[in-house]
């Protein structure tokens, strides 16, 4: 689920955050990094398990119908394929799905059912529900293809969600496009012979991600004195205080990865760190740090300093 660029941008955010030294203990910040990235799969258990409640929500709604004083015969007899939707039935009866929000403690929808109302109101009133309605039946695919659009375009757009989950975990706002993504990738590959646990995938794709993460967090730390040195003599032209602190914490952790990560080659590192800067910096800043690294890199290599391994690394 986690990929390399989410887990720099967790690290750098947790960089960010860090106010000591190198001789201080940041077993406090690594322990916040691990959770906040832990954080990511409650995200994609409680946005996930949003298709359960609305389908819930669904079924109540259609007893409440054909309860009513004055209930007509589509009250009475009406239109389950909604709540019988096979896609929504793989996820209600994915027994280890409910036992990691369980584990998790997650029960947001409990708490704070008005969301989920919202969000049926707003179904309920769509062309695609109405589209999807207008037969009894319908294949595996095409519950599915209603159940992609149904999170594309009505749940991950809605904006009172996206307030709440601020309100819940300011990471999460962070963590939101990819885990949006995830989801819909899982939805569009899930079969109907998909066992209980194709949605629940690893947070990590190995434990070497994990590892990534903790030693570029902790290198990038014992280094921050050297590293900031090695800045500071190559914006000597730059007015200090114009240079974002985003832009130095991304320098210190490129020049982590070109110095004490062998196995990653030198483009990815710049890329990454580039594509980082344009999203989280000035609209400036891509520049500025491609030019540090890309000096830096020369000396390196003229230094023989640049420690890469395997063929197409440099």
């Amino acid at each position: 689920m986690l990929n390399r660029r989410q887990i720099r941008i967790k690290v750098m955010q947790t960089i960010y955050s860090f106010q000591g030294g190198e001789g201080d203990d940041f077993g406090k910040e690594q322990k916040f990094l691990l959770q906040s990235m832990d954080n990511m799969y409650n995200l994609y258990l409680l946005l996930l398990s949003i298709l359960i409640e609305l389908q819930k929500k669904a079924d109540d709604h259609l007893d409440r119908s054909s309860k009513k004083y004055l209930a007509t015969s589509e009250d009475k007899n009406p239109n389950r394929k909604l709540v019988n939707n096979e896609v929504l039935q793989k996820l209600i009866n994915n027994e280890p799905f409910q036992e990691a929000m369980a584990d998790r403690h997650i029960r947001n929808w409990e708490l704070d059912d008005e969301y989920i109302d919202v969000l049926f109101k707003e179904l309920m009133k769509s062309d695609l529900y109405k589209d999807y309605m207008k037969t009894k039946t319908s294949t595996f695919q095409e519950d599915k293809e209603f159940v992609i659009d149904l999170f594309k375009e009505i749940i991950a757009p809605n904006e009172k969600l996206y307030d709440y989950l601020e309100d819940k975990n300011l990471t999460w706002l962070d963590d939101l496009p990819l885990v949006n993504t995830v989801i819909l990738k899982l939805l569009r590959k899930v079969k109907a012979k998909s066992n209980d646990e194709f949605f629940l995938p690893p947070l990590f794709k190995d434990l070497d991600d994990k590892d990534y993460a903790v030693a570029l967090f902790k290198k990038t730390l014992l280094n921050q004195s050297s590293y900031a040195k090695i800045i500071e003599e190559k914006t000597q032209n730059w007015d200090a205080d114009r240079i974002a602190i985003i832009d130095t914490v991304l320098l210190k952790m490129a020049m982590c990865e070109l110095q004490k990560f062998p196995t990653i080659p030198v483009k990815v590192t710049i890329n990454e760190y580039l594509e980082i800067a344009k999203e989280y910096s000035t609209p400036k800043s891509s520049i500025f740090i491609n030019g540090i690294l890309d000096k830096l890199v020369k000396e390196y290599e003229d230094q023989g300093n640049l420690n890469k391994i395997g063929r197409g690394l440099m």
